[in-house]
């Protein structure tokens, strides 16, 4: 599941849910980044989602129905690849876009992720294995859930989020030029889940360059990492 947003008012506030079961994961606060990590059988200790002291954010959402246009087909490249490749700054966000632009990118076989990617000035590119993508010059906001975002009648399924896409809607479109970090935290706060649980609520306030996270959506208890 997951609900990625950005916001861009006086500040450029990115927001991130992780929900997910099963899986062992943690938050690795670094001088080059603030990562969430995943153990992942094969590789060990995955930085799949988190925040660059350049600017950038990676989140990093399934999509619900899996697609089976986004399994490999051959010459692709991971989209977990270059989610990486952006979140360890070994890529910009702009030559993600244009290697998106320019090759076939896949998830892997049997679960379609896609990518919520934003940089230092809000500008976002959403990427969808199987759908294609979207790049968005610093949108007012721009959300992710579990959905293809610019698909117009995606198939539905019980995961696919709508109910916190159009809740995350709401109150964004309501935001003020004043949106801050605990404005942001209270929209996650709003759309976080039980059911497949929210294990990490994170909030990039990218202009100050601060990130600050909390577990198991206790957001009374928020930790604080700044670059």
């Amino acid at each position: 599941m997951c609900t990625s947003i950005v916001v861009n008012k006086r500040k450029t506030i990115v927001g991130w849910n992780l929900d997910i079961m099963d899986f062992e994961y943690r938050v690795r606060p670094t001088d080059d980044g603030v990562y969430i990590e995943v153990n992942d059988a094969t590789e060990g200790w995955m930085p799949l989602f988190g925040a660059n002291r350049r600017g950038d954010f990676v989140g990093m959402p399934t999509c619900w129905p899996h697609n089976d246009r986004s399994d490999p087909t051959g010459n692709d490249t991971n989209i977990i690849l270059l989610d990486i490749d952006l979140l360890m700054m070994k890529k910009t966000l702009q030559e993600v876009r244009d290697f998106v632009n320019d090759n076939r990118f896949c998830s892997v076989p049997g679960l379609t992720f896609m990518a919520s990617l934003s940089d230092s000035k809000g500008n976002v590119l959403h990427i969808v294995p199987g759908h294609g993508f979207r790049y968005y010059e610093k949108p007012t906001y721009k959300i992710m859930t579990n959905f293809p975002p610019f698909v117009q009648h995606p198939l539905k399924h019980p995961w696919m989020g709508l109910d916190r896409y159009q809740k995350a809607e709401e109150l964004l479109s309501m935001a003020t030029d004043d949106f801050d970090v605990k404005d942001c935290f209270n929209v996650l706060k709003e759309v976080s889940q039980t059911v497949c649980p929210t294990v990490i609520s994170m909030v990039f306030d990218v202009t100050e360059r601060t990130v600050y996270w909390c577990y198991d959506r206790n957001f009374d208890q928020i930790e604080t990492k700044r670059f």
